[in-house]
């Protein structure tokens, strides 16, 4: 019997007999690897191996969960579990033979076990991170079958240890099994840059990042790093080229490192670096990318090339603030579920789609997603790219810092994060728990990123890290429900309010007539704490930021480095009341937007200070004759007058800054005008509202991928349905319901809405507030595709939209996913005018007294917020006594006080013996300002006036351990004055 040839050199004679002739070096070859496959929720013998029958098994282009139907329309504790099973049949190329193969799963929930042809390849079990494997010597000649064998139970284990995840929590962690996520095929030569798939295959791919900085001179060193394998029976010399080209495609730098040699069967890592003129430094809201092509050239032919497609900015975090390209940025976003998920979809969307809904978020004028849990996948993290907006990316955990082998399972996670994604400029955070971690383990995760990210300009740090220790290790903190401030390392909010609105409820008097707080229980909580419409939604949410924006930075040497709310868009996790979804979202599940996103518009409109003036009217203008309403604008404007038809109506009654309040207004039909004016009366914004008209008909708007509808399988299209008066304006009070139809290659996927089930998957559902939208999803065939709309007492409405033909050869596509989306670069580069004016400067303390614990007193000022100063109960009169480093004239002081969200201080403050404040505190999120009369003096002296009083706290609810909500009142009798921290300022 003669011996059997080894594979590649069967290939290779195959190709021979077939009178092809392989060229002596090939390029890197990266395939599209979602279409095709077969899906089957079950778990039959023998699935793994290449002749099982799959005939009858329902065909899907990837990314695609397996219970997607389940996303809205379930609580995520009722998403469906179990194992089910994907195959696909594909061919290689020709040019693939005697060469490498690997593939590229993005992840899978929660196992993966890979088979190709019967042989079993590996298992893949966290659930969150990308993995792949060297299928290289699996293959066959011809067809091949890839089979992958998949478990999304909750109690999944991991096989080795009998472990569960934290992550795998079914409070938060929406659970979209399978495959949800894309998949990659490359084909290299057997000397070749690896891939960044630590866990399975033990490499590190390629880093490219930039040093040295100018910003004002667009200057920058910039580096990349490959990880080199040699896998030829020989020893190989090479060299190791760079070029750099712009977002147009042109070429703007080039280098090289001197020849080398990689011994047969070894790695190395090689370098090479330039200094570059001329960059355009990505940014928030400019998300200019450079391709940087890393090429190995053996005898002067390219050998293999990859293409990194990252941009270069520079960071500093210190003096409790954030830099970015050196101007100082206050966070303003959103604390964002990793699914980031869609009605009858979950989080399978499209490239496009998901910079639809990101991009939305920029626009909303967000900087930051701060994603829960766990680690996003890289179609996100590469979106944020695009549309410039920063992230801090987890790894995995659930509501606590961890132990054991969870702990490690953590460690893991981070690690293949931080490898994989590390040359995405929009990373800016490394979080190491969504609460907070021990010295040990924050040394742990910072060690993480020194050693695989130590040049990306990423801070390091955890949920709270509040303590001067903690400080010392971590380089940014911030707790969950409340304001921090700091003079060291940033200090932002991870989530600051946690309140819902549905968008079908306007206000208390409009149809279906919401009133704040209606809802069932849940959990035994009563829905009056957070249950809003979405009016009041908006107004809260001013109210929340209103803390944040009063200590931001230029507001003295502690500041706040902002927050991020929870949550952006309507999410399938961590609900409450009478749906079984999240309503936070400043935008609903479809991402049509609610007042709460122009309200944050308004307010985050600049990096730190609001550098362009906008104004909002809350809510629409159709009421029935005889309503008398309040209007609340939301503005940054330094004065509001309102107009109606025309007539002055009078100036608002401004509150948290933001507000501007006109009550008693009588609706007349018309145009309602708010006109904003600066503090020299100019005028520098305005923002209208109109009536409109009686429904007229239904008007159908597609929303699709700038390259078009393609005929893939997996793209989707976005159509909106309005109901219109005769002019074409929405009208905001129709509740109709639209009958759809759909006729050509096109699965229909529906929208959401309150009623039945959410209305998932129906064709039947209706407007709200005037507007819906349904999601159509592609065939694998091109062609016209009709959608078709109805409504009772309205004329139907029609939509053509034209699929395009998608290249599929053997499975294969070379056209990867997110290929040819443009970057968003709306707001242009980075401004080199500061970004904030100073408002008050402080005043350093030389010494503190107290007339009870005393030893305490100097907690008040150690930038510290888990310590303090307490009087002892029935000691004399409670206070404390500051002595300034200077004379100084003191216009406010700020005080951290214990209780802050239930408790008001009746207080008196002193300046050398002159009164100059005697009232209560107001509650807050943290910090409350106190403003002082004119008095010049040395000493300070603060005295409690009576005993604290708790009425009217602010309410917080749906916190799963309470003790995350504490704020020390409970801990602190009500005759006792006790302050965190106290801060002593002057005008400037």
């Amino acid at each position: 019997m003669k011996p059997r040839l080894p594979l590649n050199s069967r290939l290779a004679l195959a190709l021979v007999a077939a009178g092809m002739v392989l060229p002596a070096h090939a390029e890197r070859l990266s395939y599209n690897f979602n279409p095709g496959w077969r899906l089957a929720v079950a778990d039959p013998a023998e699935a793994g191996q290449p002749a099982f029958d799959d005939s009858a098994w329902k065909p899907v282009t990837l990314p695609r969960a397996w219970n997607e139907d389940d996303a809205f329309s379930k609580d995520i504790v009722d998403h469906a579990t179990g194992v089910a099973w994907y195959r696909k049949r594909f061919t290689l190329p020709a040019s693939a033979a005697g060469r490498k193969v690997f593939i590229e799963f993005e992840g899978a929930r929660q196992a993966a076990e890979v088979f190709v042809n019967g042989k079993r390849l590996g298992l893949h079990e966290n659930g969150i991170n990308a993995f792949g494997f060297d299928i290289t010597g699996a293959l066959a000649p011809g067809e091949n079958v890839i089979a992958v064998r998949t478990d999304n139970s909750w109690d999944y284990r991991e096989k080795a240890t009998n472990q569960r995840y934290q992550w795998a929590d079914r409070n938060f962690n929406a659970n979209y099994g399978g495959l949800p996520k894309n998949v990659r095929l490359h084909v290299t030569d057997r000397l070749y840059q690896t891939l960044p798939l630590y866990s399975t295959l033990g490499t590190t791919g390629v880093y490219v990042y930039a040093r040295d900085f100018d910003i004002p001179r667009q200057r920058a060193t910039i580096a990349a790093e490959s990880e080199v394998r040699n896998e030829h029976p020989e020893a190989r010399t090479f060299t190791y080229e760079v070029r750099l080209r712009d977002r147009d495609g042109k070429e703007v730098a080039r280098f090289s490192s001197p020849p080398q040699t990689v011994a047969a069967g070894a790695t190395a890592t090689v370098k090479a670096s330039a200094p570059v003129e001329g960059l355009r430094f990505w940014s928030w809201g400019y998300g200019y990318l450079y391709d940087v092509v890393t090429t190995l050239r053996v005898d002067g032919a390219d050998v293999d090339s990859v293409t990194t497609r990252t941009g270069f900015r520079k960071t500093a975090f210190g003096d409790g603030m954030v830099k970015l390209n050196d101007r100082v940025i206050q966070m303003k976003g959103y604390a964002q579920r990793t699914s980031n998920e869609w009605p009858a979809v979950g989080m399978s969307v499209p490239a496009w789609l998901s910079d639809y809904s990101n991009g939305l978020a920029v626009a909303g004028n967000a900087n930051l997603i701060r994603w829960m849990h766990i680690t996003p996948w890289r179609q996100d993290v590469e979106s944020l790219d695009r549309v410039g907006m920063m992230q801090a990316m987890p790894a995995g955990d659930s509501e606590a810092d961890a132990t054991g082998r969870r702990w490690t399972q953590r460690i893991e996670a981070m690690r293949d994060a931080i490898v994989y994604n590390r040359n995405s400029p929009s990373i800016v955070f490394y979080e190491s728990g969504n609460r907070g971690v021990s010295e040990e383990h924050m040394r742990e995760m910072k060690a993480l990123r020194d050693q695989f990210d130590p040049h990306g300009g990423r801070a390091a740090g955890s949920r709270e890290m509040l303590s001067s220790r903690l400080q010392e290790t971590a380089e940014y903190g911030g707790e969950m429900l409340y304001i921090n401030k700091s003079a060291r390392m940033p200090m932002w909010a991870m989530e600051y309010s946690r309140d819902e609105g549905a968008r079908k409820f306007w206000d208390e008097l409009t149809p279906p007539f919401h009133r704040n707080g209606d809802g069932p229980p849940h959990k035994g909580q009563s829905a009056k704490a957070y249950n809003h419409n979405m009016d009041s939604h908006a107004i809260e949410n001013v109210k929340r930021w209103y803390d944040y924006w009063e200590q931001r930075p230029g507001t003295g040497a502690r500041v706040s480095s902002g927050g991020v709310n929870i949550i952006f868009s309507d999410s399938n996790t961590h609900h409450r009341g009478a749906e079984n979804y999240r309503r936070s979202g400043e935008v609903d599940a479809m991402r049509i937007l609610k007042d709460g996103y122009h309200a944050h518009q308004v307010m985050w409109d600049g990096w730190v200070d609001v550098e362009r003036p906008r104004a909002r009217i809350l809510g629409h203008w159709n009421y029935e004759a005889g309503t008398v309403k309040p209007v609340t604008v939301v503005s940054s404007a330094e004065r509001v007058e309102l107009y109606l038809n025309g007539k002055k109506l009078g100036k608002g009654r401004q509150s948290e800054r933001f507000l501007f309040t006109f009550d008693g207004v009588a609706w007349r039909p018309g145009e309602l005008k708010a006109v904003g004016y600066d503090a020299g009366g100019r005028r520098v914004c305005e923002a209208v509202l109109a009536t409109a008209g009686a429904p007229a008909r239904l008007l159908l708007t597609p929303i699709v991928s700038p390259k078009g509808f393609q005929a893939d399988g997996a793209d989707l299209a976005l159509v909106q349905v309005e109901v219109v008066d005769a002019k074409g304006r929405r009208n905001p009070l129709a509740l109709d319901t639209v009958d759809f139809d759909v006729e050509g290659p096109a699965e229909w996927r529906g929208g959401i809405a309150q009623g039945p089930n959410n209305h998932i998957l129906a064709r039947s559902l209706p407007v709200e507030g005037g507007v819906n939208r349904v999601l159509i999803r592609s065939a694998t065939q091109a062609g016209r595709i009709v959608v078709r709309a109805r409504a009772e007492g309205l004329p139907p409405a029609e939509l053509t939209l034209e699929s395009k033909p998608v290249d599929v050869r053997g499975g294969l596509s070379a056209q990867l996913p997110g290929d040819g989306l443009p970057s968003s670069l709306a707001r242009g580069p980075t401004p080199a005018t500061p970004s904030f004016k100073a408002s008050r400067v402080p005043v350093k303390v030389a010494s503190v007294e107290a007339a009870s614990n005393g030893a305490d007193a100097g907690n008040t000022i150690d930038d510290d917020e888990t310590t303090k100063w307490a009087s002892k109960p029935g000691e004399g009169a409670p206070s404390i006594t500051y002595r300034l480093a200077r004379k100084a004239t003191l216009s406010e002081l700020v005080l951290k006080l214990s209780g802050w969200r239930e408790r008001g201080y009746p207080l008196r403050v002193y300046v050398d013996e002159k009164l100059v404040y005697d009232g209560k505190t107001p509650k807050s999120l943290g910090y409350v300002t106190l403003p002082l009369k004119r008095a010049s003096g040395r000493t300070v002296r603060i005295a409690l006036n009576g005993v604290a009083d708790e009425s009217n706290a602010i309410q917080l609810t749906e916190v799963a351990n309470q003790a995350i909500a504490d704020t020390g009142a409970n801990q602190t009798p009500t005759g006792v004055l006790s302050i965190v921290e106290a801060e002593f300022y002057e005008k400037p």
